[in-house]
Formats: C-alpha cells, sequence, structure tokens
C-alpha cells in the first residue's frame, strides 16, 4: 500500500512539474530609458541613460528569457537620440519588444513614422503569444496631439478631446493619449481569440488605467467597459508615471514600472516571472519586488 501511494505522488509531482515547465517563463522589463542629451529636468537624468541601460541588459542577458519589453519612451527628443541607445539595445540575447511612448514622437514631424521603423515595429499595436498567455500591445498615442499622424486621427483627437476637456478628470491632458476605435474593435477581437485559445491576457501600454491620477488614458472608462467580461485578463503592465503605482481591481494587477531615468543615481529595471498562479516581481534598484497571484 506504501509502494502505491509513493508511486502516485511521484506520478502527480512529475505531473505538475511537467505543467509548470509548460507555462513558466521568464522576461526582462525595463520602461523610459527617455535617452537624449539634454540638461538634467525634474529630477530625470538624460544622459545617463545609456549606462544604465547597459547595465540593465548586462544583468537581463545573465538569464534566460524568453523577451524583454521596453515599455515606451525609448528616448526623449531628437531622432539621433536612438544611435545612442539601439545599439545597446540590440545586444539583449532574448527576443524584444517595444510600446511606444509620448516622448518617442518628440521629434521632427517627418520622422515619426521612421521612428516606429527603427524600434522595429510594423504597427503601432499588436500582440504576441508566449507559452498560455496572449500579451496585447496597446498604443495610447494612437489618438493624441502628437502621434496621430493622418488627418482622420487628428481628428478624432480634437473630437474625443473637446468632450472631455471640461469633465473634472486629472488625466485629459495634452501629454496623454488615447485608444482609438478601431484600435478597440482590434483589442475585443484579441480577447475573443484569448478566450477561443484558453489564453490569459496580459496588457502592455505606456499609459496607466490604475490608479487615477494625470497619466491615464483618456479614454480609460471605455477600455475598462471593454475588458470587464473577459475574466482571462490577469495584468496591465504600463510605464509614464516614473514613480511607479500599483492597484489590483477586478482580479487585474495594473502595475506602473518606475522610469529608469530617473534620479541621480539609480536606475529601475526588472525579471518577471509567470508561474501558473502567480507572477514574480524580481524588481532591481528602485523597482520593488512583488508577487502578483492570479485568480
Amino acid at each position: 500500500m506504501k509502494k502505491h501511494f509513493l508511486l502516485l505522488a511521484i506520478f502527480l509531482c512529475m505531473a505538475s512539474c511537467k505543467e509548470n515547465k509548460e507555462t513558466s517563463f521568464k522576461i526582462g522589463i525595463i520602461s523610459d530609458c527617455q535617452y537624449c542629451d539634454c540638461d538634467i529636468k525634474w529630477d530625470r537624468y538624460y544622459k545617463k541613460a545609456p549606462q544604465r541601460l547597459k547595465e540593465a541588459i548586462a544583468i537581463l542577458n545573465q538569464d534566460s528569457l524568453n523577451y524583454t519589453i521596453h515599455l515606451g519612451d525609448f528616448i526623449d527628443k531628437n531622432f539621433k537620440s536612438l544611435d545612442s541607445v539601439l545599439p545597446t539595445w540590440g545586444k539583449l540575447n532574448s527576443k524584444s519588444y517595444h510600446v511606444l511612448g509620448n516622448h518617442d514622437f518628440e521629434v521632427k514631424d517627418s520622422l515619426k513614422e521612421e521612428v516606429i521603423k527603427q524600434l522595429n515595429l510594423k504597427s503601432r499595436y499588436y500582440s504576441f503569444v508566449e507559452k498560455d498567455w496572449r500579451f496585447i500591445v496597446l498604443d495610447g498615442n494612437d489618438l493624441s496631439f502628437y502621434g496621430a499622424l493622418t488627418d482622420a486621427k487628428k481628428h478624432q483627437t480634437d473630437s474625443l478631446f473637446n468632450s472631455l476637456k471640461d469633465k473634472d478628470f486629472p488625466y485629459v491632458k495634452e501629454w496623454n493619449g488615447a485608444l482609438s476605435l478601431d484600435q478597440l474593435s482590434w483589442v475585443k477581437d484579441e480577447l475573443d481569440i484569448a478566450v477561443k485559445n484558453n489564453q490569459k491576457v496580459g496588457f502592455y501600454c505606456h499609459f496607466p488605467i490604475f490608479p487615477i491620477d494625470q497619466h491615464n488614458i483618456w479614454n480609460r472608462e471605455q477600455f475598462l467597459s471593454l475588458i470587464k467580461p473577459y475574466k482571462n485578463v490577469k495584468i496591465f503592465f504600463n510605464g509614464h508615471n516614473h514613480a511607479g503605482a500599483y492597484q489590483i481591481e477586478n482580479n487585474v494587477h495594473y502595475l506602473t514600472f518606475k522610469g529608469m531615468v530617473d534620479t541621480k543615481n539609480t536606475s529601475a529595471f526588472a525579471k518577471v516571472q509567470f508561474d501558473k498562479d502567480t507572477i514574480t516581481v524580481e524588481g532591481f534598484y528602485r523597482e520593488p519586488s512583488r508577487k502578483l497571484v492570479l485568480k
């Protein structure tokens, strides 16, 4: 009898280990590298960003990561800023992805499309699959005063902003942006695909949804109404608010990663372990470590 129990325990352990191996993976996350050859402003040490990025990638490369993602504002001002950080980014051992931030568009209008190309983005918003997760990368600059690049998008930007500006929302600022109706429709399609394929969903965006402050996307309420029926949505990771933040709402973890560019002598980035029921953030420097329980 004891032998049977022992064999059963071994079998269950092997099954559990196999399941964990099939669903577990680790990634790297950096936000707001925001390099430019600029003087210090708002406690942002722009000229230190290349060295901080180099150090972060050296540490990330010590691990076997499935991918690394930058959550927006890779540069700040001047197209040539990319020359100082893209070669370093290219030394990552893992796959890599970019989210578009507001400062990534702080270049000449004629070069804004070229920034997107240099970041190796075939589309401004997109999705990809890793193990049993579908990650949806949003473009919060889709409607904005700096990132809307067509007449139609500029008109939609004006219309949305004017409809909100007299309301008492702290985030209706010209430095934020919104998701277009086309993008929201695409998000719904992605969510339906995830349900069909029994996938958990994680969102990446530059702009936060929670907590409510001066950094949120303008049409956050519309986005929340869209995702509410989908119980497979588990996380929303973003940058933009360099101080960082965290809130859980309806079993979705809303985590804002701290800005790498901030403070005189420190940095911020993370390794994030995805397991079946938990996500473990291993923070470096100013980025705190934490465990997120998935329900």
